[in-house]
């Protein structure tokens, strides 16, 4: 199975009959079977070849969701061309332009949730020859088709020039470009990730090494579906095995289908759900919220119950052993009184979560294996196709992302390339048919990524003695959001330290948080110097001064993401929305500078750890906290 056409239609041909989407326009889903999904995409395709799509042409896709969106990236690759999946998450015209620019897409496929952020900067995108909308629009310019124009010129190219499109479909390669997916960059320039056909199908080959999908199942597939994990683990692996896929329905908004998905996991009533952490943390958080609304009885029941199950599940592989056995009957009492009844809230079907994107922690893992939906943890990332380790129901371990999936090699290195033992943390470093094969128009990166076929992920970890891989953090310096999406933090530092006078250094963290923070040295000097020309009559004590400060440091942060040359440089999520001001520099000889003076980001982690614990509670997230306020009273008072 070398090809992602290759895996689509010995499903098509297996599973003709089997229901594969599943969309709800109006009050109800419908579904679509595999072989009306394959008319669709041969229509599709023929209609782009008809506009004059050649193999190698990128074609930028960005819509919610939804049918139109696997049925338009099947097209693109029966005409050999590559999909550039843009996240509907992208809100600055700046970022998605750079990407239609750098990939040089000379088409853009589009729902009309997203059409007004395409329009605004059509005039910039100036190889872009065709917008195809996926939603009727009240007029089209010259340069804009709607999709069912498509079709029509698709059914007549199929007729009159079948066999140019049979010659172009057998032409497609193992090694041809399926995708370039974009990940977020240290400034401007996003990389592009290049995905062959054969990454896509190894990956799907691997991950079914540890994922059960049965035909009958059916996924709700929440998540973005430019999102690397949803399109491996959720489109085409459940094509490979005959499943079906249902959208959630969409809004006038993103809000709109967000309140949305608790519905349609009830309506659809999912086997299996891919999910994230702050997607898993929602989830809980709404069934306490239900059971807290039941009254005190319902709250200390369900405490018990966890308790119990907890205790009794331990890390999974050791469920029920030993002397835990003796608890079985509570355990059993408590899932038909309590536990099943949370899970009717989920369709009643759900067998398990496959949690993937950032590191779950194992309070969540324990809470779910408790009411009997495990949510197994997985590890990957885009490079990766993304697919390197998962826990599953017949192998896992609480506490851990997996095991590695197969064939693939894995190695564990510190700082100078040394193989580490088992149990000893190191970089992760992968190999295999699922590793990209570079990044799009930057060598310079692709040749720091990719050493010798191994992909260096930049991730922390160990396998243990079991064969478990256990991620635990950045072994570089990429800050890591909730939702999985990663950063480099290295431009946004030197913009702050470079242009605001007041920051000598500034380190920002953020691994797996709902916001970044920043641990900050002061220039002191600068700072007596503002506060002494800024004098306002109703300042009166040290500490009004000093807040007036601390406010003006904030919006000086945030503004320069704002104006000038560097506006919207990159993402505001990546600026600390709170920070603290430290007593003492990031020097040598405390080792929190190496000898090139680049900051030893876990050395100071650890010693500052404290404080980021502290940046993460409700006081500390104001940047008049205690702790700041007393740290520029002392500078004003010296």
């Amino acid at each position: 199975m070398q090809t992602i056409i290759e895996l689509f239609e010995k499903s098509v041909n297996k599973y003709a009959k089997n229901p594969l989407l599943r969309e709800k326009k109006t009050d109800k889903y419908e579904a679509i079977t595999y072989q009306e999904t394959y008319d669709l995409v041969i229509r599709f395709a023929a209609g782009l070849l008809s506009l004059g799509v050649e193999k190698g042409d990128r074609i930028s896709l960005i819509s919610e969701g939804r049918n139109d969106w696997l049925i338009s990236e099947l097209a693109m690759l029966y005409c050999g061309a590559v999909n550039v999946p843009l996240s509907v998450k992208l809100i600055d015209a700046s970022e998605i332009k750079f990407r239609i620019n750098h990939s040089e897409s000379k088409y853009i496929i589009v729902s009309q949730g997203q059409a007004k952020k395409i329009k605004e900067i059509r005039q910039e995108c100036p190889l872009l020859e065709k917008i195809i909308y996926l939603d009727p629009q009240e007029s089209y310019n010259d340069d804009e088709i709607y999709k069912e124009g498509i079709y029509e010129m698709g059914d007549a190219f199929l007729a009159s020039r079948g066999s140019e499109f049979e010659k172009r479909k057998e032409g497609i390669q193992a090694n041809d470009y399926a995708n370039i997916c974009y990940t977020s960059g240290t400034t401007a320039d996003p990389k592009g990730i290049i995905l062959t056909h054969r990454n896509y199908t190894a990956n799907v080959e691997q991950a079914c090494t540890l994922m059960t999908i049965p035909e009958e199942y059916c996924t709700l597939l929440i998540l973005p579906w430019d999102h690397s994990f949803a399109h491996t683990a959720g489109l085409y692996s459940f094509i490979y095995k005959g499943a079906s896929i249902a959208s959630v329905q969409s809004g006038k908004s993103a809000l709109d289908a967000i309140k949305n998905i608790p519905i349609n996991i009830r309506e659809v009533k999912p086997n299996l759900i891919l999910s994230v952490p702050a997607l898993a943390k929602n989830f809980k958080k709404n069934i306490e919220k239900n059971i807290s609304d039941k009254g005190k009885v319902a709250e200390n029941m369900l405490k018990i119950g966890l308790n119990i199950a907890y205790l009794y599940n331990a890390e999974g592989w050791n469920k029920g052993k030993g002397l835990r056995f003796l608890l079985q009957p509570m355990v059993k009492l408590f899932d038909k009184i309590l536990f099943s009844k949370i899970r009717e809230g989920f369709g009643g079907k759900l067998d398990f979560f496959i949690g993937g994107g950032a590191l779950l922690d194992i309070d969540l893992q324990r809470f779910f294996y408790a009411i009997g939906i495990p949510m197994m943890q997985g590890y990957g990332l885009s490079e990766a196709s993304p697919v390197i380790s998962a826990n599953a129901l017949h192998k896992h371990k609480l506490g851990s992302s997996g095991y590695l999936v197969t064939p693939i090699e894995v190695k564990i290195l510190d700082n100078d390339n040394k193989e580490m033992p088992d149990g000893e943390k190191g970089e992760i470093v992968v190999k295999g048919e699922n590793v990209m094969l570079a990044y799009w128009k930057n060598e310079t990166a692709s040749n720091e990524a990719l050493k010798d076929g191994w992909l260096h992920t930049g991730d922390m970890g160990y396998l243990d003695k079991d064969g478990f891989l256990h991620v635990v953090g950045r072994f570089k310096s990429l800050l890591i959001g909730n939702d999985g999406e990663k950063y480099s933090p290295e431009g946004i530092e030197e913009q702050l330290t470079e242009h605001l006078p007041f920051i000598e250094q500034i380190m920002l963290y953020n691994n797996q948080n709902p916001y970044t923070i920043g641990l900050i040295v002061i220039n002191k000097e600068a700072v007596k110097q503002w506060i002494a020309h800024n004098k306002h009559h109703h300042l009166v004590t040290t500490e009004e001064k000093a807040k007036h400060f601390l406010q003006h440091l904030y919006d000086e942060i945030h503004h320069i993401n704002k104006s000038g040359k560097h506006k919207l440089v990159f993402p505001e999520r990546w600026l600390p929305a709170s920070f603290i001001v430290l007593d003492e520099a990031f020097t040598e000889q405390n080792r929190m500078l190496n000898s090139t003076m680049k900051m030893v980001r876990g050395r100071i982690t650890e010693h500052y750890q404290n404080e980021i614990n502290y940046l993460y509670t409700p006081e500390g997230k104001t940047v008049s906290n205690n702790k700041n306020i007393s740290s520029i009273k002392k500078l004003i008072e010296n």
